[in-house]
C-alpha cells in the first residue's frame, strides 16, 4: 500500500497534477459559460477540481473540503482544504497567460500549507507554517523597499457586484503616488509575487477564502504582514485583505484610511 505524503507534499503533488491538466485546456482555447454576470467558468475549472478533491478524499479522507465550483466536503474536521482549482479563469479564457492553480490547508482555523501554481512559468510557490516560503525550491522574501512613492503594488476588481465596488478610488491614489499599480487578474499569483518581491503590496475588496488562503500564508512566511485594510486582523471570512511587505505596513494604512474617509489627495480627473 502506497504511503500517505506529507500535507505539503501532497499540496504540491495535486497542484502539479491540476496544473498539467489546465496547461492540457489552456492550449486548446476552450470555451466558457457564465456562472453570473462576467463570472466566467469552464470546463477546465470542473476538470481540475474533480481531480484536485479527488486526490484529496483519497490521501486525507477525514478532511473537509471547501472548493470554489462547488465539489467540496464539509466533515466537521480540525483540518480543512481551501481550493481554487483555476484561479484566474477569465485571463485562461482569453487565452492571456496569468492563472493558477492554489490550494491551503486550515487546522483548527490556522493556516499551515499553501501552493499556488502557475503553470505557464512553470514556477511553484509553496510555504509551511514556521518554515518559510518557496519557489521552485528556493527560499523567498518579501523585498525592502521602505517608502510607498518607490514601490509597485498590485490589486483586482470583482467580476460581480462591480459596480459597488469602491476600489477604482483607492487604484487611483496609490497609482499616482507609487511606481504604478497593476492589475494581474489572479489574486494568487499577485499575492505569491508580493512574497517573492516582484510586488511590494497587494490589496483587494471581496476575495473568497479559496482566492488568498495559500498566498496570504506565502506572504507571512516569507516576511511580509497581511491585514484587513483598515488594519484589523485578517481571517477567511474578511471583506477584504492587504498585504505588504511589511516595511510599508503602517504608511499604507494610513493612505486608505484617508480614502475611506472621502479625503483623496489626488482629485479624480474630469473630461473635458
Amino acid at each position: 500500500m502506497a504511503s500517505i505524503p506529507s500535507f505539503l507534499d501532497a499540496a504540491v503533488e495535486i497542484s502539479l497534477a491540476a496544473g498539467n491538466l489546465l496547461r492540457y485546456h489552456y492550449e486548446r482555447r476552450i470555451g466558457f459559460e457564465l456562472k453570473a454576470e462576467f463570472d466566467l467558468v469552464t470546463e477546465a475549472d470542473k476538470a481540475s477540481e474533480r481531480l484536485v478533491v479527488g486526490k484529496l478524499r483519497e490521501y486525507f479522507p477525514s478532511h473537509s473540503i471547501q472548493a470554489e465550483e462547488g465539489g467540496g466536503l464539509e466533515l466537521g474536521s480540525d483540518y480543512r482544504w481551501y481550493v481554487d482549482p483555476l484561479d484566474g479563469t477569465t485571463n485562461f479564457a482569453h487565452g492571456y497567460p496569468a492563472w493558477s492553480v492554489t490550494m491551503a490547508l486550515e487546522k483548527a482555523g490556522e493556516l499551515i500549507v499553501g501552493v499556488v501554481y502557475d503553470p505557464t512559468r512553470n514556477e511553484l510557490f509553496a510555504c509551511e507554517k514556521g518554515a518559510g516560503a518557496f519557489l521552485n525550491g528556493k527560499r523567498i522574501q518579501v523585498s525592502r523597499v521602505a517608502k510607498l512613492a518607490n514601490s509597485l503594488s498590485c490589486t483586482g476588481f470583482p467580476n460581480h457586484n462591480r459596480k459597488t465596488s469602491p476600489n477604482v478610488l483607492f487604484f487611483y491614489q496609490l497609482a499616482m503616488e507609487t511606481h504604478g499599480v497593476r492589475r494581474g487578474g489572479s489574486a494568487a499569483i499577485d499575492l505569491a509575487y508580493t512574497a517573492c518581491g516582484r510586488l511590494d503590496a497587494f490589496w483587494e475588496f471581496g476575495l473568497s477564502p479559496w482566492d488568498l488562503a495559500a498566498g496570504t500564508l506565502l506572504v507571512t512566511e516569507a516576511g511580509g504582514v497581511c491585514t484587513e485594510m483598515r488594519g484589523n486582523a485578517h481571517t477567511m471570512q474578511s471583506a477584504d485583505v492587504m498585504a505588504d511587505n511589511g516595511l510599508l505596513h503602517q504608511e499604507l494604512l494610513a493612505r486608505f484610511d484617508e480614502v475611506f474617509r472621502g479625503e483623496l489627495r489626488q482629485p479624480i480627473p474630469t473630461i473635458g
